[in-house]
């Protein structure tokens, strides 16, 4: 089981991002639950990312929707960096 760190950026994105679209907030907390449990579930579509990003991870919240994090393994912790739609999350 890993660790989701929160940092205080990430909490603030996250709150403009839950104002933005209620709608799937459930999705978004499924997604850190299931993050937190396994990592590695299919479903969640984790990757790394490449080129300016490729310190970063991402996972989908649905087809839309991702979250990028650092994924330190040896460390079992967590630390989301953004949420949003694709473009945003990968936008320079």
């Amino acid at each position: 089981m890993a660790e989701i760190l929160y940092t205080d950026s990430y909490i603030r994105r996250a709150t403009k991002f839950i104002k933005r679209h209620p709608d799937i907030r459930g999705q978004y907390e499924k997604t850190l639950q299931l993050l937190e449990t396994n990592p590695s579930h299919p479903s969640l579509h984790l990757h790394r990312l490449s080129g300016r990003l490729s310190d970063l991870y991402s996972v989908s919240i649905n087809v839309t929707y991702r979250i990028t994090l650092e994924f330190l393994i040896q460390d079992d912790t967590i630390v989301p960096v953004h949420v949003g739609t694709h473009d945003e999350v990968y936008r320079p």
